[in-house]
């Protein structure tokens, strides 16, 4: 006769922690986190990112994509969009039209953008007006070390790269808060509008251009001294920022979270956790079955518009030029082609547990997070992942010993958010999400466990290594 315990093993499941479960693994993990928090300093903006994914790129034998070239199984070739986003392959031994394995991930991150005409003095304190980029809570930008970043196109044509803030004994720069004495009618406001965006102005200055005739008088000579040490540094002129794109981000740098070091605490964690670990695993991808594409896209955090995010065509003329190389029916490529959206999920966080229904969160330690749909409240502006999907990817996962869990972003009527598997579904692809768990997402400093870190670039190198 069966018992009540051995039918409860049969037919009830649970996401084990892999702390409990594989205690060994702490060692590869904690070790392959090291690469990825020095990745974080290095790559803080998708112009970074992608320039550092190329420099692994080259050193590990990637050569640009060159269609009057043919290929042969495992070579790897990649193609950089616009310096903001990056395709990479592997060749696989299947003919393209059994379609490839295709990973596509984001590398912007939320952020405080300059606005073109950004310079102003008030009452002899220069700042930069912002235009923030992507869903923050806006309260958590100020009193926050900022670091400048960017590029400036002159008006000869030359490109100047801009950082400020990251090395030791290099200024950083900040947005001022009201402080609580006088901060009476501020409390007022809801939490939503207690900083409000024209009030995201960076500081960065406060002493005045003096001249050598001391008599001269200068108008906004604070606003002149910022501008005459930006000249220094860069050649640059006000004018020049009407051709820049400069980005302000935490000046923080990755660390270990935690007496056990088990988190991760960076910015732009989201969702450049799941770019690393698909870029490492795609790297590591020797002898494929079916021919790979890993995506490094710009722009998810407003909608992926432009030419660099995954609205655009970019992807899908990729993947036509690979098929030229074989003379591969595009179609039959995409209509084959399974492939993941690798973006995070907000962990379950017990401070907060009313915002999320617990039975369908992730949480930190159980590994990536399979994410069916995604979307808000009637699953507006999701995917929503097939059965067959969803069956051949956890299958993926078995075969390998994979530790991965499933959950969605909050409770149903609590709000929701998007990735960019919806644009991989329209052109004809199955696709699902799947990605790391992170604690405070948005805001100036995410957790990560290192744990799902490591797990998640374990899940792509079997997704990409299947032959199923």
């Amino acid at each position: 006769m069966t018992t009540a315990k051995e039918l409860q093993k049969s037919l009830t499941w649970e996401f084990p922690h892999i702390g409990k479960a594989e205690p060994t693994a702490k060692e590869a993990a904690f070790a392959y986190c090291e690469g990825y928090k020095e990745f974080l300093n290095e790559g803080k903006t998708e112009r970074e990112f992608t320039a550092k994914a190329v420099e692994l790129l080259k050193a590990a034998g990637y050569e640009p994509l060159d269609l009057s070239k043919s290929y042969k199984p495992g070579d790897k070739v990649y193609f950089v969009n616009r310096g903001k986003s990056l395709a990479m392959t592997t060749f696989g031994v299947a003919p393209l039209e059994k379609g490839v394995r295709l990973n596509a991930a984001h590398i912007d991150s939320p952020r405080l953008d300059l606005k073109p005409n950004p310079l102003y003095e008030k009452n002899d304190i220069a700042f930069f007006k912002t235009h923030y980029y992507g869903g923050i809570r806006k309260y958590q930008w100020v009193t926050t070390p900022l670091a400048m970043h960017g590029v400036i196109v002159k008006k000869n044509g030359e490109v100047v790269k801009v950082s400020v803030g990251e090395q030791a004994g290099e200024p950083q720069f900040c947005v001022t808060d009201l402080l609580p004495h006088l901060g009476a009618k501020q409390n007022e406001r809801k939490l939503s509008d207690g900083i409000r965006g024209e009030e995201l102005n960076i500081v960065i200055g406060s002493l005045p251009f003096v001249g050598e005739d001391e008599k001269d008088e200068v108008k906004n000579a604070v606003k002149l001294t910022a501008l005459q040490l930006l000249n220094e540094m860069y050649g640059i002129t006000e004018h020049d920022f009407m051709r820049a794109e400069i980005e302000f981000v935490p000046a923080v740098k990755a660390v270990d979270i935690g007496l056990d070091r088990s988190l991760i605490g960076a910015y732009g964690q989201d969702d450049k956790v799941c770019a690393y670990t698909a870029l490492t695993a795609e790297i590591d991808t020797k002898a494929p079955y079916y021919t790979t594409v890993t995506i490094l896209a710009d722009k998810e955090e407003i909608g992926s518009y432009g030419n660099t995010g995954l609205s655009s065509d970019f992807v899908l003329h990729y993947l036509e030029d690979l098929a030229s190389l074989e003379g591969a029916n595009i179609r039959t490529l995409l209509r084959n082609t399974t492939a993941l959206s690798s973006d995070v999920n907000g962990a379950f966080d017990p401070t907060f547990a009313s915002v999320y229904e617990e039975r369908n969160s992730c949480f930190v330690n159980k590994g990536p997070c399979l994410t069916k749909y995604t979307g808000a409240r009637g699953k507006s502006g999701s995917n929503d992942a097939s059965a067959e999907t969803m069956a051949k990817i956890i299958s993926i996962m078995g075969e390998a010993k994979v530790y991965w869990q499933i959950g969605e972003l909050g409770a149903v009527d609590e709000g929701g958010g998007g990735t960019v598997a919806l644009y991989v579904a329209a052109m004809d692809v199955d696709v699902v999400d799947l990605g790391v768990p992170v604690l405070c997402m948005h805001s100036p400093f995410e957790l990560t466990s290192k744990l799902d870190v490591y797990y998640t670039y374990k899940a792509f190198a079997a997704f990409l290594a299947s032959d199923k």
